[in-house]
């Protein structure tokens, strides 16, 4: 009862703000509900600025529901299916995944920028958009401000990979297989996927969705390995900041328990698929994480200064494109060498 009294008011906001969001977001995927959201809630803050009561609500949303969505995201995988059909994909999705990262600390020290929005931008754009980046901000402290920023960058240049890479892959002569690889390693987020690899499969008469839907579910494993290594990068950079060099290592202060959670529901769909239970089971809790996520962004957008965003945007949107034609260059690259062009 107190956690509602606490708490309730926010929640019920940030919840308004979600439903017409998701609606839209369904009307529109290039743009998807988590912008709409985003954009909602940074719209009311420049007319309201003080939430009072509100304010714990939609801290609580912006944090604790955003990391219930990663877990729930964990029912979306399947461990088998992605084993069998995504392992061709593996050296392109490590190869974008190093190229991205590799450029965001490079750029990040070049143009001087926030290690939190160059981290969630290289992450955002190499690993699955804004899951990855609702799984790492809480990893490394992110403040909403700088969610809300990478979110911004990383949707500007999936809305252009959906309404370009059909047109390129074509212009390139690519084979079914070959886009649906291309697609599904070098788009960020699942909605631009599934639109770029359906407006290929109109083209073309293919299939290539479920091919490019696999190696994107491939890739959100990912999230696992990267968000473990930035929580002890996060916690070796804290030692260091004490001026502390030796001591023990508290394996509990940097884990990312949600993270495991996320696991054991990848888990519980593969045994569960085995066993016979049919995928469409899992769907309400799949659906459920993608909605869970666009009530954290309205979380974040209400605590986002929408001028400061854009006056501070110019250097995460060089390092977003910078991260966007590496990793396509690189995608296309890796297909060329592997044959599978």
């Amino acid at each position: 009862m107190e956690f509602f009294k606490k708490n309730g008011l926010g929640l019920l906001l940030c919840l308004a703000i979600a439903v017409p969001a998701w609606l839209l977001g369904q009307a529109v995927p290039v743009v998807g509900g988590p912008v709409f959201a985003i954009l909602i809630g940074m719209t009311l803050t420049l007319f309201w600025n003080d939430k009072g009561r509100m304010q714990a609500g939609i801290a609580f949303t912006s944090k604790k529901i955003l990391q219930y969505a990663v877990i729930l995201l964990g029912f979306g995988l399947n461990l088998s299916e992605i084993a069998k059909v995504g392992a061709q994909s593996l050296p392109i999705i490590v190869s974008t995944i190093t190229t991205s990262l590799a450029m965001s600390v490079l750029l990040c020290r070049l143009l001087k920028m926030k290690a939190n929005i160059s981290t969630l931008v290289g992450v955002g754009s190499s690993i699955c958009g804004g899951s990855a980046i609702a799984a790492s901000a809480p990893v490394i402290g992110a403040d909403d401000e700088e969610i809300a920023q990478a979110i911004s960058v990383i949707f500007l240049f999936n809305v252009i990979a959906a309404l370009t890479f059909p047109t390129l892959g074509g212009a390139l002569g690519l084979s079914n297989d070959g886009f649906g690889l291309f697609a599904g390693t070098a788009v960020n987020d699942t909605s631009s996927v599934t639109a770029a690899a359906a407006a290929w499969d109109g083209a073309h008469g293919s299939n290539t969705l479920d091919t490019a839907t696999i190696v994107k579910l491939t890739r959100t494993l990912a999230i696992i390995p990267i968000t473990l290594a930035l929580a002890v990068w996060r916690a070796a950079k804290a030692r260091q900041s004490r001026g502390v060099t030796s001591g023990t290592f508290s394996l509990k202060k940097v884990f990312p328990f949600f993270i495991l959670f996320f696991v054991l529901a990848s888990v519980v769909t593969t045994v569960c698929t085995a066993a016979g239970i049919p995928a469409a089971a899992f769907s309400p809790f799949k659906a459920l994480s993608k909605f869970f996520i666009v009530m954290a962004m309205a979380a974040i957008g209400l605590n986002t200064n929408i001028v400061k965003l854009v006056r501070t945007g110019g250097k995460p949107i060089l390092m977003g494109l910078c991260c966007w034609v590496g990793i396509a260059c690189v995608s296309l690259a890796m297909q060329r060498v592997l044959g599978i062009w």
